[in-house]
């Protein structure tokens, strides 16, 4: 930076010192974090696994920015904060990108730019994606040390709001937009991401349940076969055909279930008894639980339904859970069916926190790429906070805490002959949570 550079004006002066403010602080970095992110992407693979899925076009004697790099890169920016492809001209001289992509601060070429990060985006075929898609579930398994006994996956979607024509947009009354409704799909135990599948924005019907159900359970099987799976999902998710094909293949299932009038009648006398509890003065609000068979017209046999029905000052109020599980009512309902929950704290880190819903791309496939790059975003932060101590403030914490407060870090490089310095403030406030971080990254399995 030129030493003349420009103050910027307005600041107070401090003890009756004035205060010069210029950008001419040198080879300064903001984003000093996004190298433990780095090294966890280096040991999970990520952009090495998504980019062996894609056929590249280009001429090898040719090629600047290597497939793996421009993943890696754009991986890393959102996990920054920097989700906008145009924030790839802004940051590809950043010394802590430039580091994190495998590339000298200094002497290292500059990393691509937005046009060649759009071109990237376009070029995934459908099947390229689907590829990219079963290579995001050989991470999921991979990233277990020992074969789970059982693991439980929640399945829902959410609204992603379109600003143009792009395919697949679609207008949704429930969300009096158009949108598109991707189905998220994570493991509630460990809150890793399994699938995140966009797709148009209406209820998905049966067929499409149960399609990618079946594709995401095969895929499971093929590494784990012995493997106890439960799905846990909506009420508009207990689609005969996907009940159907869960019990012929030894899955078990909890789904919500839509009231009707012959569900309420095999309750009324739970409702009229819930009621007299209440006002008689056994809570405020009252609970009660019962089980019951029931085969709806669409099904071919009955199945196991459990009701929660409440009486509370506002009414009577009874809810409904298909399900194939064994247990009391009351454990299934509130320990199993209501702990899916969770899910949608996992699907607010990765549309909020992540910003996965900017998929504006005309073509669809260019936005099931995106979302793929913001998943990989989403391991990125989670592995982070899963090498924190387990009693530690950062086990719990958003990946927007996270970000600003482990990766949010300004650091001043320095390349030399032999080795390249990156200097930390001295006064940063988590050094002890960070050097832990980084000590536990470099640990991690490749």
């Amino acid at each position: 930076m030129t030493e003349d550079a420009p103050f910027l004006p307005g600041l107070s002066s401090v003890s009756g010192k004035p205060v010069h403010v210029a950008f001419d602080g040198g080879r300064l970095t903001s984003d000093a974090g996004v190298l433990v992110l780095a090294e966890i992407e280096r040991r999970l693979g990520l952009a090495e696994r998504l980019a062996r899925c894609i056929e590249d076009p280009r001429d090898p004697q040719r090629v600047t920015h290597q497939l793996a790099e421009m993943i890696r890169f754009r991986a890393l920016l959102v996990a920054a904060g920097y989700a906008d492809g145009n924030d790839c001209d802004a940051l590809r001289a950043d010394p802590a990108f430039k580091m994190a992509v495998g590339r000298l601060p200094e002497s290292g070429a500059d990393l691509c730019s937005q046009p060649t990060m759009s071109r990237l985006e376009n070029l995934p075929t459908a099947t390229a994606l689907k590829r990219m898609m079963a290579a995001m579930i050989d991470l999921f398994c991979d990233s277990f040390e020992q074969v789970p006994h059982r693991i439980v996956l929640d399945i829902d979607d959410t609204e992603d709001r379109v600003h143009g024509r792009q395919q697949l947009a679609l207008f949704h009354a429930h969300y009096d937009s158009r949108c598109f409704l991707p189905i998220h799909i994570y493991e509630a135990g460990t809150g890793k991401p399994v699938a995140v599948i966009l797709r148009p924005g209406k209820t998905p019907d049966g067929a499409e349940v149960a399609l990618v159900l079946r594709h995401v359970v095969r895929a499971i099987r093929a590494r784990w076969p012995a493997v106890d799976i439960i799905v846990r999902g909506d009420s508009h998710y207990s689609r005969p055909e996907a009940l159907d094909w869960l019990e012929r293949n030894r899955v078990g299932y909890a789904f919500g279930l839509a009231g009707n009038q012959v569900l309420l009648r095999n309750v009324a006398h739970v409702a009229d008894a819930t009621a007299m509890a209440r006002l008689t003065g056994e809570a405020v609000k009252s609970r009660r639980y019962a089980e019951f068979r029931y085969a709806a017209k669409t099904w071919q046999a009955e199945r196991q339904v459990i009701a929660r029905v409440e009486a509370s000052p506002q009414g009577s109020d009874s809810r409904f859970v298909v399900t194939n599980l064994k247990g009391g009512p009351r454990w299934l309902y509130e320990e199993v069916y209501c702990a899916r929950g969770q899910a949608e704290n996992l699907i607010k880190a990765h549309k909020l926190h992540l910003a996965s819903d900017r998929t504006s791309c005309s073509n669809a496939t260019a936005n099931q790429f995106r979302l793929l790059v913001h998943t990989a975003a989403y391991w990125l932060l989670h592995t982070l906070r899963g090498l924190a101590p387990k009693a530690s403030f950062w086990r719990e914490a958003q990946f927007d805490t996270i970000r600003l407060a482990l990766i949010k870090v300004a650091g001043r490089v320095t390349e030399m002959a032999t080795r390249t310095k990156v200097a930390l403030p001295s006064c940063y406030p988590h050094k002890d949570s960070l050097m832990l971080l980084f000590a536990r990254a470099a640990k991690l399995p490749p």
